[in-house]
């Protein structure tokens, strides 16, 4: 952990913001209007640690895209939205007037698409700047409450990290803050390391 240092950070804020255009440019397309993605803001912690104040989760419930990430490094990345939030951004998405229970049919398959968009567009950033090649799983969709996020947090001793990635995501006057959440393992936070030794001496 300590062998993640500021200037790490800095870049991987550098790359996650790359990523953060790149999805708002695509889901300014599906919605028809204009997404904002904020600069992100990056930490890492330990898993054992994450609680509520740390997270900044002002919610109970939380709809949650999950991606697994493999390659020079793996990584679980999950995309953290409030309930409320993620049936609005579904509207937006379906481009029509339903009513919250006939959005709820399509929320897992539009979520799922969310997803997808931003995790792979933040990745696909790394990958790009890093030079290196990442795969991804099909991602999952499930409404999870604020303790069963942290239990599955603390529950992984294979992955003892997680590097937290805050994202503001507004869609036309609407403000939805969207949590970004990485977890991984030892071996895998060492080979970011190394990867990120490479991109900063490829840049001084």
């Amino acid at each position: 952990m300590e062998s993640l240092t500021e200037l790490h950070l800095d870049a991987l804020a550098e790359v996650f913001n790359v990523g953060a255009g790149r999805a708002a440019a695509s889901l300014s397309e599906i919605v028809g209007d204009e997404v904002k993605l904020s600069v992100p803001s990056i930490e890492i912690k330990k898993s054992s640690e994450v609680d509520a104040s740390v997270m900044a989760f002002n919610s109970m419930k939380f709809g949650v895209v999950s991606q697994h990430f493999s390659g020079p490094f793996d990584a679980q990345a999950l995309l953290l939205f409030t309930e409320s939030h993620a049936l609005e951004i579904v509207r937006d998405m379906m481009g029509s007037q339903m009513s919250i229970e006939e959005l709820a049919e399509f929320e897992q398959e539009a979520m799922c698409e969310l997803g997808n968009i931003i995790l792979n567009a933040c990745l696909s950033a790394m990958a790009d700047m890093l030079h290196i090649s990442l795969d991804s799983s099909l991602p999952d969709y499930r409404i999870a409450s604020t303790d069963d996020i942290f239990k599955s947090l603390q529950s992984s001793p294979e992955q003892p990290y997680i590097l937290v990635l805050h994202i503001d995501l507004s869609i036309e006057k609407r403000h939805s803050e969207g949590h970004l959440i990485f977890l991984l393992s030892s071996m895998s936070l060492q080979s970011l390391v190394q990867q990120l030794e490479q991109f900063l001496g490829k840049i001084e």
